[in-house]
């Protein structure tokens, strides 16, 4: 089953502030909806533990995640390939930052394929499930500046 993400949101932090958080495995930990870790495995290359649920379909995941055509700040590949007890998935998406007012918006878009049990939860599921996970990830991604604003003032 095929699944198309793209949008944008605008993140209360710098270009540079913000390229420096998505590049950073800890940040990335907190903000990734059900990640449980994220392990450097070589330069730009991590291992990823996750647990997850979809609809009534549950279970943990174990992936790869690399970055690639990297032009800091302003914009990265990358690429994810993932299975465990509920199915199994790959992808590719984009993200460019560019200044917007206060802060920096980031532009992204990605495509994957997803197989096994989770896909049989039906692609509007997955559609809508992939918009709420994301939208998970930009608010906490949110919160770790608005922590750091708080401490920084």
């Amino acid at each position: 089953m095929k699944l198309d993400i793209s949008g944008s949101e605008t993140i209360p932090a710098s270009v540079e502030a913000l390229w420096v958080a998505l590049n950073d495995p800890a940040v990335l930990t907190r903000c990734i909806p059900g990640c449980k870790s994220m392990t450097e495995t070589a330069p730009d290359s991590y291992k990823v533990e996750m647990q997850l649920r979809v609809a009534a379909v549950g279970g943990t995941f174990e992936g790869a995640v690399s970055l690639s055509d990297k032009d800091e700040p302003k914009s990265c590949n990358i690429q994810v390939s993932g299975s465990g007890s509920i199915g199994h998935g790959t992808g590719t998406a984009r993200f460019d930052i560019e200044p917007d007012g206060n802060g920096a918006k980031l532009i992204y878009r990605g495509n994957g394929e997803i197989g096994g049990l989770v896909a049989g939860v039906g692609q509007r599921i997955l559609s809508s499930v992939s918009k709420h996970l994301i939208g998970r990830f930009f608010v906490a991604l949110r919160k770790e500046f608005e922590t750091e604003n708080k401490a920084a003032g």
